[in-house]
């Protein structure tokens, strides 16, 4: 969670608070079925268990575990297949929307289905400045600016949940004083706006749990970087605050953010990722460093902390920009990479997005090496695409309740229209390395990848999603299929991707709903010829009150016109500009004055009043 967008040195970065739903896979399952939550409970992807309840681990199991393991570790464990993703995008999406609307800013990040992150700083320095001082005990956050009723009651003298490093509880918040150097009362600012972001982080888990029934794991602290390690320091169903010193001393002792990053292995940073961390790695070890071969996704089996690369010699932005730098980096790797050691970071949460930037669906193979292989798993792939499409860029159709051009036996699919159009369609896959002479394989996580423009008729959502996937397969899929792979056989693929990119918002052209647009907003300059009945008129001539020159007299001295009764009805208040006099010569909208017997218009008579009442004013 984002506490602080301003500071110095390490802090002038926006403060953040990440949320990690636990163990999301299996709490989507245990929230459509509570009684899951204290059952061995694992989620089977292919053969392996994606993920598992704590009840689960607690036994035994742990992630990318083989289900023939899992069952005979726990035989009593429940399996369920999380193959559909559907269940898990559509908690995921509801919980970002519970948590976009829960903060004021619109920095509101998703990262993949169970990790946000929050920028709180604006709601951080509005309380701050609520607190009182001489009764900090008491304290009450306040959730709208609109209406101060609206928060929570919270004990201001102490950090709420675990500290790293450990502190005191019950430690009393320290305000900064005159007399403490710049660094010192720097220093206590963020620890103030660490403490009141504590208290916020808390009151956000607890709604997800007592109203959605998740439970989340949550770092506090001034970057993305920060509060994503920090949040993993307590698990499950807890919060963790990085709390100053944030800068090293004057004296030379190490800052909290320092003694923190030096603990963790070069691969846990992110925002470096697995090849740039190997790398580092093969370079600290003067070696490549040994992978592990029974974990499928090979990690590592020796550990390189971020002390040892922070202090190895000549290490630097020089000398990791030569050794991260390649076909595509980014200008500044080394630079960008030295800060992430150092746990300097300053990315940004991002906007919150109604839109995915991208749609894509993957699936990996034991084995793929044939032409009507990758045909079948691109139809697949393809009908998962479209339908992920429909769901998240298609919306119901705006129709107005007397519209007489909607046909009563309309399809649904007839009255949803789509809110952004990707432009690009994008095909990758991993191809497995070559067969050493020793009959091993070189471990290789590359992809390739072809793009090409996304074809029109995906759009069409009066055509059958397997009609779709067919022509979407035949006519775009295979085609960049045979450029990633002009060879019949003699490649095998792990992995298969295929995803639609470069969104567009908004539903393209409409012709229809263009002139239905033009109609409304012609609609007030439009004239309509209604037939009034003559006892209709009379009547509202009847409720029109007609000033006298009694009436003016008892308005005094407003020079406010005369308005309409305000209980007469609308279509009264055109009768105003019928201008035809009445028997007596008097136009309706005319009074009399009482003194000189003039006639004028209404809203005159103030004035005139006026005009007689200067000859009463003593010289």
């Amino acid at each position: 969670m984002l506490v602080d967008s301003s500071g110095d040195k390490l802090d002038a970065q926006f403060g953040t608070t990440r949320q990690d739903y636990d163990c999301f896979y299996a709490s989507v399952f245990e929230a459509e079925d509570p009684a899951l939550k204290y059952l061995p409970l694992a989620v089977q992807q292919k053969q392996i268990i994606v993920t598992c309840n704590y009840e689960a681990r607690r036994r035994g199991l742990h992630k990318l575990q083989l289900i023939s393991e899992a069952k005979q570790i726990c035989p009593d464990v429940i399996i369920v297949l999380g193959e559909d993703l559907t269940r898990f995008r559509d908690a995921s999406k509801a919980l970002y929307a519970f948590l976009r609307d829960s903060v004021w800013s619109s920095r509101v990040e998703r990262l993949g289905f169970d990790e946000v992150f929050l920028d709180v700083s604006d709601m951080i320095d509005y309380n701050i400045e609520l607190l009182n001082n001489y009764d900090l005990g008491n304290s009450f956050f306040q959730l709208s600016k609109s209406d101060p009723t609206l928060g929570f009651h919270y004990d201001a003298t102490s950090i709420c949940g675990a500290t790293y490093p450990a502190f005191p509880e019950d430690e009393p918040l320290i305000t900064a004083s005159p007399a403490m150097s710049v660094a010192d009362a720097s220093e206590r600012h963020i620890y103030k706006r660490l403490l009141v972001g504590s208290h916020l982080a808390r009151y956000l888990r607890f709604r997800l749990e007592e109203g959605r029934g998740y439970t989340a794991t949550v770092g506090i602290s001034t970057s993305k970087l920060l509060s994503k390690l920090v949040g993993n320091v307590n698990k499950p169903n807890n919060q963790t605050t990085l709390v100053p010193p944030y800068n090293q001393s004057n004296d030379g002792s190490k800052s909290s953010v320092t003694a923190f990053i030096d603990d963790h292995d070069i691969g846990a940073i992110p925002g470096l990722g697995f090849k740039l961390a190997q790398k580092i790695r093969d370079h600290v070890l003067s070696r490549p460093a040994d992978f592990s071969t029974g974990l499928i996704y090979g990690y590592t089996k020796e550990s390189v902390p971020v002390r040892d690369v922070r202090r190895f010699p000549s290490m630097g932005p020089d000398l990791l920009a030569k050794l991260l730098a390649g076909p595509g980096s980014p200008q500044g790797i080394g630079s960008r990479a030295w800060g992430l050691i150092n746990g300097v970071d300053d990315a940004e949460v991002s906007l919150a997005r109604n839109l995915p930037r991208q749609i894509s669906i993957e699936d990996s193979y034991i084995r793929l090496d044939t032409l009507d292989q990758a045909t079948k798993v691109m139809k697949l792939l393809a009908a998962s695409l479209i339908k992920r499409m429909h769901v998240d860029l298609l919306e119901d159709e705006d129709h107005e309740e007397d519209s007489e051009d909607i046909a009563v036996t309309a399809s649904p699919a007839a009255s949803k229209r789509w809110i952004a159009h990707p432009r690009t369609l994008r095909l990758s896959t991993r191809p497995r390395q070559p067969l050493r002479a020793d009959g091993t394989r070189a471990r290789s996580f590359a992809r390739v990848s072809r793009s090409g423009p996304l074809p029109a008729f995906i759009f069409n959502i009066s055509m059958p999603v397997s009609s779709l996937a067919e022509k979407l397969t035949t006519e775009a899929l295979m085609p960049l299929f045979r450029k990633l792979h002009p060879e019949k056989s003699g490649w095998n693929l792990s992995l298969v991707n295929v995803c639609v990119t470069d969104m567009v918002e908004g539903e393209g052209r409409n012709i229809g709903k263009m002139f239905k647009d033009m109609s409304k907003s012609r609609y007030e300059w439009m004239v309509e010829d209604i037939d009034v009945p003559p006892d209709r008129i009379m009547e509202d001539i009847a409720k029109i009150a007609v000033v006298s020159p009694k009436d003016s007299l008892s308005r005094g001295d407003s020079e406010d016109p005369l308005q309409p009764d305000q209980d007469s009805p609308l279509e009264t208040i055109d009768l105003w500009e019928d201008d035809e006099e009445n028997e007596d010569g008097v136009t309706e909208g005319d009074s009399w004055c009482s003194i000189c017997e003039s006639k004028m218009p209404s809203f005159a008579m103030s004035a005139h009043n006026r005009f007689h009442n200067f000859d009463k004013i003593p010289q």
